[in-house]
């Protein structure tokens, strides 16, 4: 059991990229944190970890463990996790991988909900635009749109079932620089970009009676998907050119009249985004209680087509 306890607080400390975040997020001290990665190393010898003052990352034998042993802690942990069942309610931690979007738009209408049904279970929420390994990476399931789903993965429709990109533009934009009738007059806007990551600007995409184009438009605005999103919706809404983003998230702005719909024939309509998570014969409960959840919230919604649902 101790050399459970070290790994996982190796593996914590790996994840976290650091011995302090990782202690808050274990609800222990840096210094323990510490002792518990020295010991290991002591034990295999080996040097698991770099340590700088500014970042720890693995080593290569380091990876080398994480990639093997994440997969055999998480079976540990549902074993253990099968005394939840002689609980009277489901308790434990669940953590989740999404995409922004997900955490944005989807999350904030099932997570109040499900913590108010199960006060014992602790949810922790990983938003980023990374397409992570969940079970490498310590996360019991993850959220993503089906194009980058796995194929071994049990998929469960979570969320809108139908989402829609969006163009819009402040009053004042639209009244300086005028209302584009067709997406190519997008090439004489200013237009907001995005990006994934370190990626290039993401291209907008529209379609309308079975055509569909992509334009590379340009602007003075390029932000990171994410933490930077608000800043160019903010742009927008202060005039400083066209958006184009999930409709769901320019909504209250277009409700309210700061924003208004460009081109709306041509907004691209894409599948919803699923829950997906590893098969295998027995989830831990917080899961498995979250699954449940999903699927009875999903059940009021039209029926769309599953992948891997079993």
């Amino acid at each position: 059991m101790d050399d459970l306890a070290d790994l996982t607080a190796f593996l914590a400390v790996a994840r976290e990229g650091g011995f302090r975040s990782a202690a808050r997020a274990a609800g222990t001290s840096a210094s323990r944190m510490g002792d518990a990665v020295r010991r290991l190393e002591a034990r295999l010898g080996v040097r698991l970890l770099h340590r700088t003052t500014r970042s720890v990352t693995p080593t290569d034998a380091g990876a080398r463990l994480i990639e093997r042993v994440s997969p055999a802690l998480g079976e540990v942990r549902a074993a253990l996790d099968v005394v939840n069942d002689f609980r009277d309610r489901p308790a434990g931690r669940l953590r989740l991988n999404v995409p922004t979007a997900a955490a944005r738009l989807v999350l904030p209408h099932i997570v109040p909900p499900f913590l108010a049904k199960y006060p014992d279970i602790c949810l922790e929420v990983t938003a980023e635009e990374r397409i992570v390994d969940v079970v490498a990476e310590g996360f019991d399931a993850g959220v993503r749109y089906e194009e980058w789903l796995e194929k071994d993965m049990v998929a469960v429709p979570i969320g809108p079932r139908v989402q829609r990109f969006a163009a819009a533009a402040s009053p004042a934009y639209l009244a300086r620089r005028g209302r584009p009738t067709h997406p190519h007059d997008l090439l004489e806007h200013d237009c907001l970009r995005w990006r994934f990551s370190n990626g290039p600007p993401h291209p907008w995409e529209f379609e309308r009676d079975g055509e569909t184009l992509k334009v590379d438009p340009k602007g003075p605005l390029i932000a990171g998907f994410g933490g930077t999103t608000e800043l160019a919706v903010d742009a927008a809404v202060a005039g400083t050119g066209i958006i184009y983003l999930f409709e769901d998230w320019l909504r209250p702005f277009i409700d309210r009249g700061a924003l208004v719909p460009v081109l709306q024939p041509w907004w691209l309509s894409f599948p919803g985004p699923f829950l997906y998570y590893p098969s295998r014969r027995y989830l831990p409960t917080p899961l498995r209680a979250f699954v449940d959840f999903v699927r009875s919230m999903q059940s009021t919604q039209p029926r769309a087509r599953r992948r891997n649902e079993r």
